[in-house]
């Protein structure tokens, strides 16, 4: 290092004697040279000094007079403020950075005050949140809890539902019984009374004759409506006989009330009466209902009745060709006055089977009651 001070400082007397000895208006480009080359090696303004003291004393001092010598010294002076030049672009880079540093330090930190003001919101933020999100997840609970309420007491009343209706079987079946063996004999035995009290009258009283056929006409229309009467509460031809003649029973005492006509078919007579009593008891209640709301509601002119064989199923189809109805929105309002569909599709969900009904303009409306044969087999014909 030391030897490149000692050139650098030869150089600069070399340099500043040839510009000494040159034209006043001559190029400073050699001092700007030195001056890049002592910024170079690392040398200050002072260094620089230095050598262009020693390089006065050198080259001007000794050789010329007074008056020369001061202007020897101010062109040199110009020599030297030349060659610092780049040192002090160097410093004022350096200021000027130094400055913007400290500008970006002072913004550094605001933005560092900032961020830690934000840091406490978004904290603040993210411990509401949390809050709410401990509510809502407790509401969540809650309300699942309230579902699962709503769940559970929507099945006790379906099995409410269902306990009902067979309550209600059971019950027309035990008043079928009565109407049938008590009421229907008392009834028959007092017309066996008044017509052996009319034979008794045929050799006395003519005018008894006449009130006793009254009363005999009008015990036997009391017998007729009795055994009615019985027959929609429960047929016991369905007990007795089975579901084919209970229903061809049934649709013949329709068609005789509504003159609507029915069409019935079935694929085996045999096969439908080998299910059990509770099938048997739901697909007449559901083709006794569908025909009542035929009646009821359809305005129609023929009804079809059809059993059909499903690979793993019994169907009962009723189709009329009456007016149509909007089946879902009736099945699913929450003031449904068709109670019949409601207990239709109860009566079929009770045994594991399937309800259902589709109505268009133009085709009627279509009830279908779909049984599982699992559900169907076993109990047999139930006789009395």
């Amino acid at each position: 290092m030391g030897r490149k001070l000692n050139g650098l400082a030869q150089r600069y007397v070399v340099a500043l004697r040839k510009h000494l000895k040159q034209d006043p208006q001559a190029g400073l480009q050699p001092a700007q040279g030195l001056g890049r080359r002592a910024l170079a090696l690392g040398l200050e303004t002072l260094d620089l000094a230095r050598f262009h003291e020693q390089a006065l004393i050198t080259l001007v001092l000794p050789s010329y007079s007074p008056g020369t010598r001061d202007v020897m010294v101010r062109r040199a002076g110009k020599f030297f403020a030349e060659a610092i030049t780049p040192i002090e672009k160097t410093h004022r880079t350096a200021q000027e950075d130094n400055e913007q540093l400290v500008q970006l330090n002072h913004l550094l930190h605001q933005r560092s005050a900032d961020l830690i003001a934000s840091n406490r919101k978004l904290q603040q933020e993210i411990h509401e949140r949390k809050s709410v999100e401990e509510s809502l997840r407790k509401s969540e609970h809650h309300y699942s809890e309230l579902l699962e309420q709503s769940r559970h007491m929507q099945e006790q009343l379906r099995l409410l539902s269902r306990q009902l209706l067979s309550a209600q079987e059971e019950e027309r079946k035990m008043i079928s019984r009565e109407l049938h063996d008590q009421i229907a004999q008392t009834l028959t035995g007092i017309n066996i009374q008044l017509a052996t009290l009319k034979a008794e009258a045929m050799v006395n009283v003519k005018g008894l004759q006449k009130k006793i056929t009254r009363t005999q006409r009008m015990v036997e229309k009391s017998v007729d409506i009795v055994h009615r009467f019985a027959r929609e509460l429960r047929p016991t031809v369905l007990d007795d006989l089975g579901l084919i003649p209970a229903l061809h029973s049934y649709m013949k005492g329709f068609t005789r009330r509504t003159g609507i006509h029915i069409h019935f078919r079935t694929f085996s007579s045999s096969r439908i009466e080998q299910l059990n009593n509770a099938t048997r008891t739901v697909f007449y209640r559901v083709a006794q209902e569908a025909l009542t709301n035929v009646a009821r509601h359809a305005h129609a002119s023929r009804v079809e009745v059809n059993f059909e064989k499903l690979p793993n199923a019994i169907c009962l189809k009723i189709k009329d060709d009456g007016k149509s109805f909007q089946a879902q929105r009736v099945m699913h309002s929450k003031r449904n006055t068709r109670l019949g569909l409601i207990g239709m599709r109860e009566r079929l969900e009770m045994v594991g089977g399937k309800f259902v009904v589709e109505s268009s303009p133009g085709k009627g409306t279509t009830v279908q009651a779909q049984i599982p044969l699992a559900k169907c087999r076993g109990g047999g014909r139930k006789t009395r």
